[in-house]
């Protein structure tokens, strides 16, 4: 069983307004990424939101989703991760970690990292685009209960550190999984197709280790 966990509790500071509400090719950025990973056929999607999102839930009515709240309004990221970790079922065997302002991340380039993992002996996979690190991280179930102890002040790189061994860099193709919609001129980038690695504006935060 494959999971994935659509992280989707930030506060937008940077941007000004909820980002993941933004309008992209006809629907929503939180939506977009919903979507990508209902198309590529994962077996079960968990979005972790804020308390009181509502709007956020009524951004992906219809969608066989999950929604978990996140309750520690001043937590990071890995808080997150933990919440939706701790949500998922017993039967779990590989998570996907994504962030919930990739829009441009397309359902066929899941499924190839999905067939990718399966044949491969890392446990722990990122994709690489021209050099840099991104989103989403996949890693097998066995380090679930390890996330939700360890890497406190650090993340998900914590984990990346410790089995450095066991991740495998999968080269993608598209430069959206290095996609980051912190600022209103990273959104009309996207918007308008041009790739991140063409900005310097953003570059960095995701750039190294996710997220």
């Amino acid at each position: 069983m494959i999971c994935a966990i659509v992280l989707a509790a930030g506060r937008s500071q940077r941007m000004g307004t909820q980002k993941l509400l933004l309008p992209f090719a006809n629907s929503s950025v939180i939506a977009r990424v919903a979507d990508a990973f209902l198309e590529a056929a994962v077996d079960q999607v968990i979005v972790v939101v804020r308390p009181k999102s509502e709007e956020l839930r009524e951004a992906m009515t219809g969608r066989p989703v999950i929604f978990v709240e996140n309750a520690d309004l001043a937590g990071d990221m890995l808080s997150s991760v933990r919440c939706g970790l701790q949500a998922l079922p017993s039967t779990v065997k590989t998570i996907m970690v994504s962030p919930g302002d990739q829009p441009s991340i397309e359902p066929d380039l899941i499924r190839r990292m999905m067939k990718a993992f399966t044949l491969s002996d890392r446990t722990i996979f990122v994709p690489v685009y021209k050099n840099r690190r991104g989103h989403p991280l996949m890693f097998g179930a066995q380090y679930r209960n390890e996330l939700l102890s360890s890497y406190d002040n650090v993340g998900l790189r914590g984990l990346l550190q410790t089995h450095a061994a066991e991740v495998g860099e999968w080269p993608a193709n598209d430069a959206a999984v290095l996609e980051d919609l912190d600022t209103p001129a990273a959104f009309r980038r996207a918007q308008f197709g041009v790739s991140p690695e063409c900005s310097s504006v953003d570059a960095g935060r995701r750039g190294s280790d996710p997220p």
